[in-house]
């Protein structure tokens, strides 16, 4: 167990994961916070749900390239400090509304749009930031470290959540509690950011501005087909079946007629899969896209037999297994990406990540919300499922005959 947690070693990474683990706690309480304040603002409307989610997802379409040139250029330590402080504002106007009664769905879709700009700058720069903190021997290990803390706040912080807007009646105002705890816990990934020690960080090279640095990091992933395989088996992946967010809140509401408790329970139980997913990966030194391609197999297939599964218990007692293929999958692209690339172009190789799947959650979630209305919840997993195993065989048809294994120093190949 000591040796599967050996990037904590690091001083830096253990002040880092411990004021992350507090921030993913509040970030779970919130999804199902403002989620469920959606549903009772809007009369259990799928649509509603996946608007939101799509608004809040929205700017990492325009703004990911932008984001990760600049991770790559800045201090990502600052810059982390500040999007963590961007993105606690929205939340903290948005509990206040709904604790207040005031709040209307319209407060919601703005609310989520701007959270969403800070946000579409932060996760380039927090995934670029851990090389700088434990190096490449360690990265492999320190990439499943950060899953298990998201996915241990995963665990624990929807049903927390769940929990608390159940006592405190199930109303929107109940709602507003949770996402005033996530403005709060952003705090202490500001603070932990400030203690880390300078001297134990090592940001690397930094490319001077210029133009036609997005095209570069472009001209790199091209160059790299086990690269570009991942990112094509993720973004059909994150448009089609990671927004389980909108889809579990559906079955729980639509299909199974739950409270919020019990909506907060399925995603207690899909962080089951995805801690034990992430545990699993901290015992990786090295991964290949073949990874990436059979755990998005196994996720299609976990997500079309869910749908079918007709009972609230037994629909709880399969969610584990989506999450485990889920995590295997994100986790194995993450590693991908860092270890794929070379110190000066890992801020960018980030943000084509983020832009990827964060982009392609909010372009899904309208659509997933709409096939929940109209055709019904259990569709939306049907068809994810069926969507990701197809575009996995075909990625690995395209793309997958000159996949190479990671290598941890590939600065060679970086293009001028």
């Amino acid at each position: 167990m000591i040796h599967s947690l050996r990037a904590l070693s690091v001083r830096n990474y253990r002040l880092y994961v411990a004021g992350g683990l507090v921030s993913n706690l509040g970030t779970w309480m919130q999804r199902i916070g403002q989620d469920w304040l959606v549903l009772q603002l809007t009369d259990n409307s799928g649509v509603a749900v996946g608007l939101t989610t799509g608004l809040q997802f929205l700017p990492t379409l325009f703004l990911s390239p932008i984001a990760g040139v600049l991770a790559d250029r800045v201090s990502k330590r600052r810059l982390l400090q500040c999007t963590q402080l961007m993105m606690a504002v929205p939340s903290l106007l948005l509990g206040i509304l709904a604790v207040t009664g005031a709040a209307h769905p319209w407060h919601v879709y703005v609310i989520a749009f701007v959270f969403g700009l800070a946000s579409a700058f932060d996760a380039p720069a927090r995934q670029s930031f851990v090389p700088e903190i434990v190096g490449d021997e360690l990265l492999t290990n320190a990439v499943a470290v950060n899953s298990i803390s998201w996915n241990g706040a995963r665990m624990v912080g929807p049903a927390g959540a769940g929990a608390l807007i159940a006592l405190l009646g199930g109303s929107a105002s109940a709602a507003g509690w949770t996402i005033l705890v996530n403005a709060i816990s952003y705090a202490a990934m500001i603070v932990a950011l400030q203690c880390l020690d300078p001297a134990g960080l090592n940001p690397g090279h930094r490319p001077k501005a210029r133009r036609r640095q997005v095209l570069d990091g472009l001209r790199y992933v091209r160059s790299r087909p086990d690269l570009s395989l991942v990112y094509f088996v993720m973004a059909f992946a994150a448009t089609f079946g990671i927004n389980f967010q909108i889809t579990s809140a559906l079955m729980a509401t639509n299909v199974f007629h739950r409270s919020a408790d019990g909506f907060g329970a399925i995603g207690s139980m899909l962080a089951v899969g995805t801690f034990a997913g992430a545990m699993w990966a901290t015992r990786r030194t090295t991964i290949t896209a073949k990874v990436v391609v059979a755990a998005a197999l196994c996720n299609g297939a976990a997500l079309f037999v869910g749908g079918l599964i007709p009972s609230y218990g037994a629909f709880l007692a399969w969610t584990p297994l989506i999450g485990l293929s889920s995590m295997t999958m994100v986790t194995g692209a993450q590693m991908c990406v860092q270890l794929f690339t070379p110190p000066e172009f890992r801020g960018r190789a980030a943000s084509f990540f983020v832009l990827l799947s964060q982009g392609g959650a909010a372009l899904g979630a309208p659509v997933i919300g709409w096939v929940g209305e109209f055709f019904g919840a259990r569709w939306t997993l049907l068809g994810g499922g069926l969507v990701i195993v197809t575009t996995a065989l075909i990625g690995s048809a395209v793309f997958g005959r000159r996949e190479g294994a990671a290598q941890p120093e590939p600065s060679e190949t970086a293009p001028s």
